[in-house]
């Protein structure tokens, strides 16, 4: 059974895709043992007590440098046996020492088809102004192992998604998220869990 720590900064979303794909049956093999949100407050937090999944705030507001933080977040995945992290919506960058305890065993979600629209600033809504701004008749999301060039981690899966006519940044965020987020990153997670990566 893959243990997954989960890493959270919003609404939880893809974290709720991870808990309804769990509870379906799509992903086999696999628990969530911790929910790590980025700050107090955000509804994540409560979709992990709802499912009765441990969850706890580490913020970096907390730490004196990023890599303390780094290291607090490590710690405490280590402390419950978590074998994958999943950035799952998480607004922070991790640093190398995290990614050094966890080499090759963190992946992340971005709503975009990586190498496009990726990098440091590219994250949350500004990801879809700026495909809309460029004119892509074709946007997506990618799912990545993380390392520690921003974005840059070998590509796990990825899905296309259509940019139609009157789309605002809001509506193309809600529809790459229900059509391409919600579906490649259960999908990723289950084929770490059953060795099919």
């Amino acid at each position: 059974m893959l243990k997954i720590g989960v890493l959270v900064s919003g609404g939880g979303t893809n974290l709720q895709a991870i808990i309804d794909a769990i509870d379906s049956g799509k992903i086999t093999n696999a628990e969530i043992v911790t929910v790590v949100g980025s700050r107090p407050g955000i509804y994540a937090l409560k979709r992990a007590e709802n499912h009765n999944i441990p969850s706890i705030v580490i913020s970096r507001k907390s730490y004196d440098s990023a890599e303390e933080h780094d290291m607090a977040v490590c710690r405490h995945m280590q402390s419950c046996g978590a074998e994958l992290i999943v950035m799952a919506g998480y607004l922070s960058i991790v640093g190398s020492g995290l990614i050094r305890a966890f080499e090759n065993r963190i992946i992340n979600i971005h709503p975009s088809l990586i190498p496009s629209f990726c990098g440091p600033g590219f994250y949350g809504i500004k990801v879809h102004e700026a495909a809309l701004e460029r004119g892509v008749k074709l946007t997506g999301a990618t799912v990545h192992i993380v390392n520690e060039v921003c974005d840059g981690g070998p590509i796990l899966l990825q899905k296309a998604v259509e940019v139609k006519s009157g789309d605002t940044p809001e509506i193309l965020q809600r529809r790459v998220m229900e059509e391409a987020e919600w579906e490649i990153l259960p999908r990723a997670i289950d084929m770490i869990a059953n060795n099919k990566l």
